[in-house]
């Protein structure tokens, strides 16, 4: 999992270096002029709330390792190919909040596209955003 890796990098490695940074530029005396003490103490910060975050979001969430029961539908963590007006295919993969910007394809359970995704089959028809602008796609291939 891309988060527990995140948070024992920050953890095991990065939170250690800054704190030996910090310590050493503490000894150096007046600390309100000493870019390596201020700087460590913000980066500090910064790696503290992110472990706070990871930890709290480790702990909620849920790891889903199977298919569903009926996989020709579209369900969270499906591969969904969809077919535009122009014949041009594109594919995603339903993941969640935390998991976009991992990759390129990832999109989010809760953006439109999946939204409207969602409970869908094979060669349905789905339509995304506002009526003036609405995009319409095939479902032409549906993995897990």
């Amino acid at each position: 999992m891309v988060l527990q890796q995140e948070l024992q990098q920050l953890w095991k490695v990065e939170r250690p270096q800054v704190t030996a940074v910090i310590h050493e530029a503490a000894k150096n005396g007046d600390r309100s002029e000493n870019g390596d003490y201020i700087y460590g103490k913000r980066r500090l910060r910064e790696i503290d709330r992110r472990v706070r975050y990871l930890s709290k979001r480790l702990d909620e969430l849920t790891v889903v390792d199977r298919k569903p029961p009926d996989t020709g539908k579209v369900y969270f963590g499906a591969w969904v190919t969809l077919e535009d007006d122009n014949g041009e295919s594109k594919t995603w993969r339903i993941v969640g909040a935390d998991e976009i910007g991992t990759r390129p394809e990832y999109i989010s359970l809760d953006s439109p596209v999946a939204k409207a995704l969602i409970g869908k089959r094979l060669d349905d028809e789905v339509a995304v955003g506002p009526d003036n602008g609405r995009s319409c796609f095939v479902i032409t291939g549906i993995r897990y």
